[in-house]
């Protein structure tokens, strides 16, 4: 799977770590940036990742911050991009399951980093469920 990446300064090492692991397990990885952890505006980076799924350049993405939270409402913000701020497995889980969920939202600042990583494992291999949950994603564009 090709899959963005991108964070801001407060998301820059769980990125880095998550961009390792992704490459570990196979997949294609666009990263774009940030490239340290001097501080930047998050929007720069999110945004160009978002609009890389959206397009389908990209299968999924990945975004990052401190929280996660500004990184989620800058990708929701992109037409065809359903980004899903999680924060546990089953979060994650439910997020592909119920909402087919094409962005991943984590915050490096509530989160450890080895949570962070099995919620990616868990977001990755969860299909959609489709059935009732379909007409529900048609209802978000």
């Amino acid at each position: 799977m090709k899959i963005a990446i991108a964070s801001d300064h407060a998301g820059f090492e769980y990125k880095e770590r998550i961009r390792q692991l992704l490459g570990e397990l196979g997949h294609a990885v666009h990263d774009f940036g940030t490239h340290s952890s001097e501080p930047v505006d998050y929007p720069k980076f999110i945004r160009p990742a978002a609009e890389a799924v959206a397009r389908g350049e990209c299968e999924r993405g990945i975004v990052l911050g401190g929280s996660g939270n500004g990184e989620a409402i800058v990708a929701n913000k992109v037409r065809g991009v359903r980004c899903a701020l999680c924060w546990s497995l089953d979060s994650a889980r439910l997020s592909r399951q119920h909402n087919d969920a094409n962005v991943l939202s984590l915050g490096q600042r509530l989160i450890p980093l080895e949570l962070a990583l099995e919620i990616v494992k868990v977001w990755l291999v969860t299909p959609f469920e489709g059935g009732r949950h379909l007409p529900r994603i048609r209802q978000i564009e």
